[in-house]
């Protein structure tokens, strides 16, 4: 039994390698607030998102007037899906609290400043 010719196969287009993206240019982060105090404030030492408070409808960690010691958590900066816990520099009161809640931060922004 003789089999009729099989079809050519269809040709498949040729696809070109894409264009290369056009960087978008990234707005700069805003500014913190300038600290009105002169003692130096705690810098944020990674970049990310700065949040006041362990998790979404939970009281903030710390706000302007608490006494805190060395080592407690003031804040969170998420980076790459990371929750990292900031912690207090040194012992002594919050005066100012330098940024919004679910602010962008870069490495060396300011976040709180302590009256020892």
């Amino acid at each position: 039994m003789m089999h009729p010719p099989a079809a050519p196969a269809a040709a498949l287009p040729i696809s070109s390698p894409a264009p290369a993206p056009t960087p978008i240019a990234t707005p700069s982060l805003p500014a913190a607030k300038p600290a009105k105090s002169s003692h130096p404030p705690l810098k944020s030492p990674m970049a990310g998102t700065f949040y006041r408070s362990p998790g979404p409808g939970q009281p903030a960690f710390v706000k302007v007037g608490d006494k805190v010691q060395k080592g407690q958590s003031l804040c969170i900066i998420e980076a790459m899906k990371l929750m990292n816990e900031i912690e207090a520099d040194q012992s002594g009161k919050i005066v100012e609290i330098l940024l919004e809640d679910g602010k962008p931060v870069s490495v060396d922004t300011p976040l709180f400043v302590i009256e020892p």
